[in-house]
């Protein structure tokens, strides 16, 4: 399926983003790969469906090439960048925007694993 994004929308809802537009067209293909894999079977919308795909664009960049910061500080040169590696869609405001975005909560899942606990009876 063609992608519904384009790079200058993508980088029009990023604060500073440097990356080049190529670049950003390699996120959006992801992006696009992985929506329509986990919302193919939802009622999600084509125009939620354009949005999600913008957002979790950004979320891609913004956790790799184009950390969003929280804190910076000139003497002594200090950055703290927002966010944290293991917390999924939570990590960037960007994700968060996907989560909230997506009715059927498919996006909020993704990368999760299923837990399997087994009931071993007593040998009393």
């Amino acid at each position: 399926m063609a992608v519904r994004v384009t790079a200058t929308e993508v980088k029009a809802i990023m604060d500073n983003c440097t990356v080049s537009d190529a670049i950003v067209d390699v996120f959006i293909e992801a992006a696009n790969e992985v929506i329509n894999q986990v919302l193919v079977d939802t009622t999600v919308g084509t125009v939620l469906l354009k949005s999600i795909e913008r957002f979790y664009t950004a979320h891609m960049i913004a956790s790799t090439l184009s950390r969003t910061t929280s804190e910076e500080k000139l003497g002594d040169a200090s950055v703290k960048y927002t966010g944290k590696w293991d917390k999924n869609l939570d990590s960037t405001p960007y994700g968060q925007i996907v989560k909230g975005l997506d009715t059927s909560g498919k996006m909020a899942s993704t990368g999760l694993r299923e837990a399997i606990i087994y009931v071993i009876e007593s040998f009393d």
